[in-house]
């Protein structure tokens, strides 16, 4: 039986733009951990592979890579073996001009399991990693064994509860969409103060085109985590940002949209930072 350990249902967008970059630094101070690229499907995928153990996947955010991981993978290497990787369309891997949609990141997780001969992994994931990872266990159930919900989207009714000026401006396609997302996002205005730096960081990751293809697919409402398995015993923990309104709480989707999930445990806790 597959158990939802930890999930934390918030905002799709803490990492969209602003987060900090140290994974330099990081692997100065880790030198085992090496970039490493292989072919899934025909696209380069960029990724590491640290420690040795039972195995865990870090699936990064929308417009993020495997940058946000950098203070954790030494960590978790200590025990476990450990594969970040860069996903498709973003960071250093290809981005090829493909309809993008949770599904064909959930395809290229498994081809990448493949490719590294990883029959059963735990996954953790941010934000959109997250539902990435939760698609990625409710089709391949006999492959996760454990799951770790990060700030994670995924109820189908996002892009319809959402303001639709926020929703439009999560494509960051100008200066005004940062100006207007950051106060909407962080805590910390040093995370978006520097509007023109924000936008500069944007435009240097080239992931535009993904995450806008990403941001249609949701508003479609493709993919979303209607149908859990019955077998699913789901854990929940969701944290409510008094200073976060891009979207609102989500308790009221899981018993529509995931009527299936045993949900033992449900708790808030408030006044949580974002960053």
């Amino acid at each position: 039986m597959l158990r939802l350990r930890f999930v934390f249902p918030t905002s799709v967008l803490l990492m969209l733009f602003c987060a900090p970059r140290c994974y330099t630094q990081e692997a100065q101070n880790s030198p085992q951990i090496i970039d490493r690229f292989a072919m899934i499907f025909g696209a380069k995928i960029h990724y590491v592979d640290v420690g040795s153990g039972p195995p865990v996947i870090l699936l990064h955010g929308l417009a993020d890579d495997i940058g946000v991981w950098a203070s954790v993978i030494s960590a978790l290497a200590a025990k476990h073996r450990v594969i970040a990787f860069d996903q498709l369309g973003f960071g250093r891997s290809d981005k090829p001009l493909l309809n993008y949609r949770v599904s064909t990141f959930v395809d290229f997780l498994d081809g990448l399991l493949n490719e590294l001969k990883i029959k059963r992994a735990s996954l953790i994931g941010n934000s959109f990693g997250g539902w990435v990872a939760a698609d990625f266990a409710l089709k391949h159930p006999d492959r996760v064994e454990r799951l770790v919900l990060s700030d994670a989207p995924g109820y189908a009714a996002v892009a319809k509860s959402m303001d639709p000026r926020a929703l439009s401006a999560l494509r960051l396609a100008s200066r005004d969409d940062i100006r207007y997302l950051g106060p909407l996002t962080f805590h910390q205005k040093r995370f978006y103060e520097d509007v023109d730096l924000a936008f500069r960081q944007r435009v240097m990751a080239g992931d535009s085109y993904t995450v806008s293809r990403i941001l249609d697919s949701m508003i479609r409402g493709e993919d979303g985590l209607r149908n859990c398995a019955s077998s699913t015993t789901a854990v929940i923990c969701h944290t409510l940002n008094a200073r976060t309104s891009l979207t609102p709480p989500c308790f009221s989707f899981f018993p529509r949209q995931h009527e299936s999930v045993d949900f033992r445990t449900l708790a808030a806790v408030s006044l949580c930072s974002a960053m």
